[in-house]
């Protein structure tokens, strides 16, 4: 009964969500985002994020930064010279430059959402 699956023609096995996400299973972690400071880029209050601590954040990158002993979501951006963590709804000229008690804790790789 029913109809035949139009993906049977591609399935090739498992899906291995490890494989496909993760690129260093030793140094990547998920954290559950609080707050909605970057959801013009697609990351809203409740999404997990896939965090990278091994990779090295460039311009324009969406990290993870110790900020005060709180851990923020931000992109760094590079202004005048200057390293700037803003959110998406701030420029880099209104957030300023980093703190020098600032450290960026890891790179966001993926955001998963809930539907």
């Amino acid at each position: 009964m029913g109809f035949p699956s139009p993906a049977r023609d591609y399935y090739n096995g498992g899906i291995d969500l490890n494989r496909l996400l993760i690129r260093d299973r030793t140094s990547t972690f998920l954290m559950r985002v609080s707050g909605n400071s970057m959801a013009s880029a697609g990351i809203a209050h409740g999404d997990e994020v896939i965090v990278d601590r091994s990779l090295t954040p460039k311009d324009g990158s969406v990290v993870i930064a110790v900020q005060e002993g709180d851990l923020v979501i931000r992109r760094l951006v590079l202004h005048q010279g200057a390293m700037v963590l803003c959110s998406d709804e701030q420029s880099a000229a209104e957030a300023g430059a980093i703190l020098e008690e600032t450290s960026i804790w890891g790179v966001v790789t993926r955001c998963l959402h809930h539907v």
